[in-house]
C-alpha cells in the first residue's frame, strides 16, 4: 500500500491526522475528546528531551506534597509522561520497570486529578484514567507510523499484551513477527 503524504496546513492538523491514522491501525476509536487530548499532549511534549530520564514515581511523590494548581499540574505531567513512555517508548519502560507499571502510575495520576477537579475536568480525567490502555495502544501505532517498523523483543511483546494494551489478533503477526496466535481459553463458570 503506498504511503500517504500529509499536507495539512497546520501542525495541529498534522498531529490530528497522525493520531487518526494510528487509531485506524490500532482498531480503536478514541472519540473527539480523547483524540484532542492526545494530540495536544504530543504537541506539548514534542520538545521534552528529558522525559525519558524522569523518575515518574518521584515526580508523583513530589506532586503529593504540593498544593493547588502546582499539585494538579504535576499530577497531569506524571499522567502524560507515563502515557507517552508506555506508548512511544515501551522498550525503555521495560528496561526501567515495566509497561504495566507506567500504565498503572499514569492511570492513578489521572484518577487523583479526577477526584480533585470540578465537573468538566473531573469527567476528562476519569475518562483518561479508564481509557489509559487504549491511549497507550494508539500511541504505539503513532510510534510505528512515525518511525521505521521494528519488531518488539519477545519478552517486551508479552509484557505489552499482558499490560492491557490489547493487541488486535489481526495485527499481532505484524507487530510481533513469529508470534503464535492462540484462541482465548474458555473459562468454566
Amino acid at each position: 500500500m503506498p504511503e500517504t503524504i500529509l499536507t495539512e496546513a497546520t501542525e495541529t492538523a498534522l498531529w490530528h491526522a497522525l493520531v487518526r491514522d494510528a487509531e485506524t491501525r490500532a482498531s480503536r476509536n478514541l472519540g473527539e475528546t480523547l483524540e484532542s487530548y492526545l494530540v495536544f499532549t504530543l504537541m506539548r511534549h514534542q520538545q521534552d528531551t528529558g522525559l525519558g530520564h524522569k523518575v515518574m514515581a518521584l515526580e508523583w511523590l513530589q506532586a503529593q506534597v504540593q498544593q493547588g494548581r502546582a499539585r494538579d499540574g504535576n499530577l497531569r505531567d506524571v499522567g502524560d509522561g507515563c502515557l507517552l513512555i508506555a506508548g512511544l517508548y515501551p522498550e525503555r519502560a521495560e528496561q526501567r520497570v515495566s509497561v504495566g507499571y507506567f500504565q498503572d502510575l499514569g492511570r492513578v495520576a489521572y484518577q487523583h486529578l479526577a477526584e480533585r477537579s470540578h465537573a468538566g475536568l473531573m469527567q476528562l480525567f476519569q475518562t483518561l484514567a479508564s481509557a489509559f490502555a487504549e491511549l497507550v495502544r494508539v500511541l504505539f501505532e503513532v510510534r510505528r507510523l512515525a518511525s521505521p517498523p521494528a519488531p518488539l523483543e519477545p519478552g517486551l511483546a508479552y509484557a505489552w499484551c499482558e499490560s492491557g494494551a490489547g493487541i488486535d489478533q489481526r495485527r499481532a503477526a505484524e507487530v510481533f513477527p513469529g508470534a503464535i496466535l492462540m484462541a482465548p481459553v474458555a473459562t468454566r463458570q
